[in-house]
């Protein structure tokens, strides 16, 4: 449980640009990469299949099939590494955590978009 003070503390730390973030949703998470002394930007698109934690502690699991291996990442949302997020497209889901994707592959696979999303 989480006291008023702690709140109060993070309030500021929370990243309010941010676009709000749920299960089945597509995102574009945009990361900052350190490679010797430059750094770069490297896009990670995937489906989130699970989010976590509350406040300046949330965090989201993002999977990807690249090259026919499924890749999975979990990101802190509110991390200085995470430049920006963007989402793709909103999918209907029924499930708060989506670990069933794991085994799916092709047309299986497919989730059902929200068209008219808030």
């Amino acid at each position: 449980m989480r006291t008023k003070l702690i709140e109060l503390v993070e309030k500021d730390q929370i990243r309010a640009d941010l676009p709000e973030i749920r299960e089945g949703f597509n995102v574009k998470v945009h990361v900052r990469i350190k490679e010797g002394n430059k750094e770069r930007i490297q896009i990670f698109e995937g489906l989130v299949i699970a989010a976590y934690g509350e406040g300046i502690n949330k965090s989201i699991t993002v999977r990807k099939d690249s090259y026919g291996v499924g890749v999975e990442r979990v990101f802190k949302i509110n991390s200085p590494l995470v430049s920006h997020i963007e989402v793709t497209r909103r999918n209907k889901v029924r499930r708060a955590k989506l670990y069933y994707m794991r085994d799916l592959k092709g047309k299986s696979a497919r989730l059902k978009e929200i068209k008219n999303y808030k």
